[in-house]
């Protein structure tokens, strides 16, 4: 078997489903899946937890820096800030980037 692509999954947290679908799908097509830990969307609102959230943001970076490309959970077409750094990010070190929606 040859080296798996690593994929890291990007989009809001708040399209839950859509990051277990692509998980499911990309595992099965042999990729490695690295997503999200846990739901950035709900810290941001959560006085008790928002302190986290910047943290988090720059880990998932170090994802981006381990994978060989990303794939944009763009539900509805919704690019929100946080995603919208993560592909700029990808951009700049270079990663293909695929999108759920064109």
């Amino acid at each position: 078997m040859n080296k798996p692509i690593i994929v890291c999954l990007c989009g809001s947290g708040r399209f839950r489903q859509a990051f277990e679908d692509a998980e499911y799908k990309e595992t099965l097509a042999g990729k490695i899946v690295l997503t999200i830990g846990c739901n950035t969307h709900d810290i941001a609102r959560s006085d008790e937890i928002k302190q986290y959230k910047a943290m988090l943001d720059e880990l998932h970076k170090r994802k981006i820096d381990i994978a060989d490309e990303i794939l944009v959970l763009n539900v509805n077409g919704y690019i929100g800030e946080s995603t919208n750094g993560e592909i700029e990010y990808a951009k700049d070190t270079g990663k293909v980037i695929r999108y759920l929606e064109g």
